[in-house]
């Protein structure tokens, strides 16, 4: 497959790239600065040039041919509450845009446990989650093939490649961003993940077996 990913340089992007590299898709990561490339050259994956929040940005020359888009990126956290909202809600939106104009259907979102029901106030952590609710409202009606992954606290502990998923878990925890690469994988390989939302977090299952049984 050839899969474009939308935050190639962070933390789940680069996982991901690389298992996609390594498994031998075409695995592309749209970057915004021009010194990731090699990292991106090292792991096999093809850097793109694309800052999501620039007016001028060309997202859909960015992932032209794709079979599948992934949004990973994401702000960070040291940004503060105005970034929440150019980048992990008004970066997914120009990914749907762009994933319209090129005619590509699947598009998959990492979203986070609590965008479900985000809470109020000014605070960053408040703000993030009502952009992230923002995004998944904006896919899941975008009549793209999408799938919103939402996980835990993320960890860069090793992955085990076992997790819990459901529409809601009832719990909260962790999950290795190991995991979530994974995950995000899986779902890729999974038409039965269409149209799903649902949390994730480290359990017991097998990554495929814990998509199929959504």
């Amino acid at each position: 497959m050839d899969i474009a990913v939308a935050g190639g340089h962070g933390q789940i992007g680069r996982r991901l790239l690389r298992v996609l590299a390594e498994r031998g898709d075409r695995a592309r990561g749209l970057i915004r600065n021009p010194e990731h490339a090699a990292d991106l050259a090292a792991i096999g994956a093809e850097a793109v040039l694309c800052d999501l929040e620039a007016d001028d940005a060309d997202v859909a020359g960015a992932i032209a041919g794709a079979d599948a888009v992934v949004f990973s990126a994401g702000a960070g956290p040291g940004s503060g509450p105005e970034r929440k909202q150019t980048v992990d809600l008004g970066g997914a939106v120009k990914l749907i845009d762009a994933a319209k104009a090129d005619g590509i259907a699947r598009y998959a979102i990492v979203s986070s446990m609590g965008a479900d029901n985000p809470p109020p106030g000014d605070d960053t952590f408040a703000v993030y989650l009502r952009a992230k609710a923002g995004a998944d409202e904006a896919l899941a009606e975008s009549g793209l093939d999408y799938t919103i992954v939402r996980p835990g606290g993320l960890t860069n502990d090793p992955g085990t490649g076992r997790i819990d998923a459901a529409k809601h878990l009832g719990r909260r925890g962790r999950i290795p961003r190991d995991d979530v690469a994974a995950t995000l994988v899986a779902v890729l390989d999974e038409p039965a993940t269409i149209g799903k939302t649902f949390e994730i977090l480290s359990g017991e299952k097998q990554i495929a077996e814990a998509l199929r049984n959504l």
